[in-house]
């Protein structure tokens, strides 16, 4: 489950609108606590959200959007909220409130529909992976943030890894030779054995409102590491294969899948499971020189070659921790939309974009038992 960082819950509720009630959010301000809606409470990556945001004066929620109202009461009587900020319309609460961004914890599919309506009232936006549930919708979410001058970010867990940095970082400065082939690791032993709330697991385990199983639940963290440690790079081909290990507890969606990517001169395996016997988050890069594997959040393995190919030996460490804004989701919305820092890296709407078109490949080629061969350009 993602990690959530410190927000605050300031309560307090802005009225406001214009004669034709479009109202523009406030662009541009450099002061104050950063304006904030939260969209949608079926995302159980909410829990973690409320349970650690309640405290930093850096961030103020000025309306909550759940349109279950039992839901809804649910989390307000839990978290002790103001039910003041409880709004069943996404559109009436941008009016009313005017966030300057949005924290997106609705289903996938509707993704699209809130980036749409957010870039009308140029309210920026940052959501929990995936991206989208197809290649049409990514495409449609960039031409609204386009039109709408809005920026959309896309949270992930491991984008906040300083493991996953270092190695990032090795790539960068060569130190590795270049990538040859990269593999990742992400799941668990599924989201109904760990128990996720039935608001989540009944879209989680829907094709529509998910895109699939754990090939979009988990396939996305492989797709945007490597999509960042190739600096954007789009893949050549994209072959899958899923399986329904669980049928009789997941008997509409994969519960396992893998991933090839191709380039050029490199390759990824992308590992997505509901079934392992515990949960992982973790990255193999092989280069010419080296290689580099990621140990869970906080520590890389390295091994290399010394003169004349001589093995040298692995060796662990720490790796550096994040600088400021880059350590936690929250940090870097603010720098973006306070401080108008242009968004890069795993959490980029361009590199997104490549993750949703690996995604729909990998679904077409699991459905047709073929290698997707991508366009060469889009």
């Amino acid at each position: 489950m993602c990690r959530y960082f410190a927000l605050a819950c300031v309560i307090s509720l802005a009225c406001c609108a214009s004669a034709h009630g479009q109202v523009q959010a406030p662009r541009g301000e450099t002061s104050g606590p950063l304006r904030v809606a939260v969209v949608g409470l079926v995302h159980g990556h909410v829990e973690g959200f409320f349970q650690q945001s309640l405290h930093n004066p850096e961030i103020e929620i000025v309306g909550i959007v759940e349109p279950d109202g039992q839901l809804a009461s649910r989390y307000a009587a839990k978290y002790g909220f103001d039910r003041r900020l409880l709004f069943p319309d996404l559109e009436e609460t941008l009016k009313r409130v005017r966030p300057q961004a949005v924290l997106v914890y609705t289903n996938t599919y509707d993704h699209r529909r809130v980036v749409e309506i957010c870039a009308r009232y140029g309210v920026h936006v940052m959501m929990e992976k995936p991206l989208a549930v197809s290649f049409e919708d990514g495409l449609a979410i960039e031409r609204a943030a386009h039109a709408g001058k809005i920026q959309v970010l896309v949270n992930y867990e491991t984008t906040w890894y300083p493991s996953n940095r270092a190695a990032y970082d090795m790539v960068q400065d060569k130190s590795l030779g270049e990538v040859r082939k990269v593999v990742v690791h992400d799941g668990h032993t599924g989201p109904k054995e760990i128990g996720v709330g039935p608001e989540f697991l009944s879209w989680l385990t829907d094709p529509k409102l998910n895109g699939g199983g754990a090939l979009f639940d988990f396939g996305c963290y492989g797709a945007d590491l490597m999509t960042w440690l190739m600096d954007g790079q789009r893949p050549e081909t994209v072959t899958a294969v899923t399986q329904q290990i669980k049928p009789d507890v997941y008997p509409r969606v994969d519960d396992e899948a893998t991933i090839v990517l191709t380039y050029p001169k490199a390759q990824a395996i992308v590992q997505a499971s509901w079934n392992w016997p515990f949960d992982r988050k973790d990255m193999e890069v092989y280069g010419q020189k080296r290689y580099v594997i990621t140990v869970r959040k906080n520590d890389i393995r390295i091994r290399y070659a010394g003169g004349g190919g001589q093995d040298r030996g692995e060796e662990q460490i720490a790796a550096k921790p994040l600088p400021a804004p880059y350590d936690n989701s929250l940090s870097y919305l603010r720098a973006v939309v306070v401080n108008g820092m242009k968004p890069d890296g795993p959490s980029s709407l361009e590199i997104n974009l490549t993750v949703t078109e690996i995604l729909d490949a990998a679904r077409r080629s699991a459905a047709s038992g073929k290698t997707i061969r991508l366009p060469a350009s889009r």
